[in-house]
């Protein structure tokens, strides 16, 4: 079958075998994250090929339930057919989509930061909005999801909130939606009714392993100390626990302040912040530096990545691949894949011609 060598599945059969051998050698356990990670890659090849063996799988036995139903001339046979189908079509996708994510990262974890912009309470509001959508994304897949920062608004709604989300391709996923995102809507906070405007952005970078990142210089640092903020729970502590640090020459800030321990927080705000200045190298070797946001530098006006609109008509749409939905509240309740499946074949066609 085609498909075979559409998803490389020989490629992936040969690089199990290779990593297994790799595991059977007496120094394998000598370097443990080194072991961990081949063990974690094998894991993933082994999952590939049983999602495409399965793959292969289900479509025969929708074409045995599609020729028993033209045969017996059975519509129970045929109705079920056509869910067995729905469901086939789903997968493929899926694996197909799966195959797009060939980015050094794109397996990796994402940390996610969501900042507002033009709008005032509005954009808080609005950030609020989007990290509930990223939660039930994070959800439908099965997806870990963890608050590492969060900043409310004066009045209303979320001013910045920082979160990691753990899983498969989730940085290959997530980083289709860095960028600004504006909202068109009435305000709920105008009592006049009046139709607003409002921008927040979004920031993605991978969860690193150690040995991935950069060397920093703690000279370079300033690390500042505060009690953390929030809506009240696991986001409030009475104790200076939170942590800001700052790389001095790149002027980068990072800040964690989910938990607890001072150490752990700190902790985890260097592994953000070799994150960050890893994007940051990786840009300076290009055209320019510039900052782990890439192109995203006013949240306002003309550098929105995607449009939602709920007055005066029902309207999500991509302005980078013109994918558009009328069911605004589907994509709020997390529904994005197809946004993010349109953005990676496009960026993938585009790798592919140049």
């Amino acid at each position: 079958m085609k498909w075979g060598i559409h998803f490389d599945v020989a490629g992936a059969a040969e690089k199990i075998d290779e990593l297994e051998a790799a595991s059977q050698k007496q120094e394998f356990w000598n370097d443990l994250e080194r072991s961990q990670s081949v063990l974690q890659k094998l894991k993933s090849l082994k999952k590939k090929v049983e999602d495409y063996e399965s793959l292969v799988g289900e479509y025969e036995d929708v074409l045995t339930l599609i020729e028993l139903g033209i045969e017996e001339k059975d519509e129970d046979v045929e109705a079920e057919a056509g869910v067995l189908a729905d469901e086939f079509k789903d997968k493929y996708g899926k694996l197909r989509l799966a195959t797009l994510l060939s980015g050094e990262y794109d397996g990796n974890n994402a940390i996610v930061t969501l900042h507002s912009g033009a709008g005032g309470t509005e954009s808080c509001d609005w950030v609020d909005m989007l990290f509930r959508m990223y939660s039930r994304w994070a959800q439908r897949h099965g997806y870990s999801m963890e608050v590492l920062d969060y900043l409310p608004g004066e009045e209303a709604g979320v001013k910045s909130v920082t979160f990691q989300i753990d899983g498969e391709n989730v940085f290959g996923y997530m980083k289709c939606e860095k960028g600004v995102h504006r909202l068109v809507r009435i305000s709920p906070f105008d009592s006049s009714g009046r139709r607003h405007t409002s921008f927040a952005s979004c920031d993605v970078m991978p969860e690193l392993d150690d040995d991935d990142g950069v060397e920093i210089d703690p000279e370079e640092l300033r690390i500042d100390t505060y009690r953390s903020s929030g809506a009240g729970g696991q986001h409030v502590n009475k104790t200076e626990s939170a942590i800001r640090i700052t790389h001095i020459p790149t002027g980068t800030v990072v800040q964690c302040q989910n938990e607890r321990s001072q150490h752990k927080n700190r902790d985890r705000a260097m592994k953000m912040l070799k994150a960050k200045l890893h994007e940051i190298q990786r840009e300076s070797q290009s055209e320019k530096l510039q900052d782990i946001r890439g192109e995203v530098k006013d949240i306002a006006w003309g550098s929105q990545i995607r449009s939602y609109v709920f007055h005066p008509y029902s309207m999500v749409k991509d302005h980078r691949t013109n994918a558009e939905t009328g069911n605004v509240q589907a994509v709020m309740d997390g529904q994005i894949d197809n946004f993010i499946n349109v953005y990676l074949s496009k960026t993938s066609k585009r790798r592919q011609s140049e």
